[in-house]
């Protein structure tokens, strides 16, 4: 083999070799976002259209997230939260417009407790799903409705539906820990905030 034969069978080789780890870097790049931001990364992608432009949208949201120094509640602003949502969700039967935004109103106290900005909707939601993407789908789901109410379009039914979402979130930001059959419940809350939003889709 001459000389120029082999180094073109090099740079052939070489190529693919760096062509063969880039795919391999990529795949376990998006394995890992898939991995952490589970539903958000479908969701970020569908937005982009485009699973570069998307997976450097939620690297940036994590980078930004982890510079917050989110804090846990302590125990006593942790029972003081759950106990206004108690009475959030009792207010319902009687009110259930104006539970729907008391539990709007608290989840936003909630998460300036713990360290969030409350800016723009979508910049809130964008931050919440690096740590809580199993419900960040709750909160944009809960936000349309109340979105609907604001306009006198939401039936109680929509509401009701709110209230669920609402709780699935607030639980998840709560951070409490629950008895086995409430977390069973906001796992059910959860599959059905799903389940309606594949719906309006």
């Amino acid at each position: 083999m001459d000389p120029t034969t082999l180094w073109l069978v090099i740079a052939v080789v070489a190529i693919v070799v760096i062509a063969a780890a880039f795919v391999t870097m990529s795949r376990r790049r998006s394995a890992r976002l898939r991995q952490r931001f589970g539903t958000e990364y479908d969701h970020a992608v569908h937005t982009e259209k485009n699973v570069r432009r998307a997976e450097a949208a939620l690297e940036a949201r994590a980078k930004r997230v982890e510079a917050l120094h989110i804090r846990p509640l302590v125990p006593e602003d942790a029972a003081r939260f759950d106990a206004t949502w108690r009475a959030i969700q009792a207010r319902f039967v009687d009110d259930p417009k104006g539970a729907v935004s008391e539990a709007d109103r608290l989840v936003g106290e909630v998460m300036t407790a713990r360290g969030y900005p409350l800016g723009e909707f979508e910049q809130r939601v964008a931050d919440i799903s690096v740590d809580h993407p199993d419900v960040v789908i709750n909160y944009r789901a809960a936000r349309e409705i109340a979105l609907q109410h604001s306009r006198g379009q939401a039936s109680t039914e929509d509401l009701r539906q709110g209230m669920v979402h609402y709780r699935a979130l607030f639980r998840d930001l709560l951070e409490t820990t629950e008895p086995r059959e409430s977390r069973r419940e906001a796992a059910r809350d959860a599959d059905v905030a799903r389940e309606a939003a594949e719906r309006r889709r």
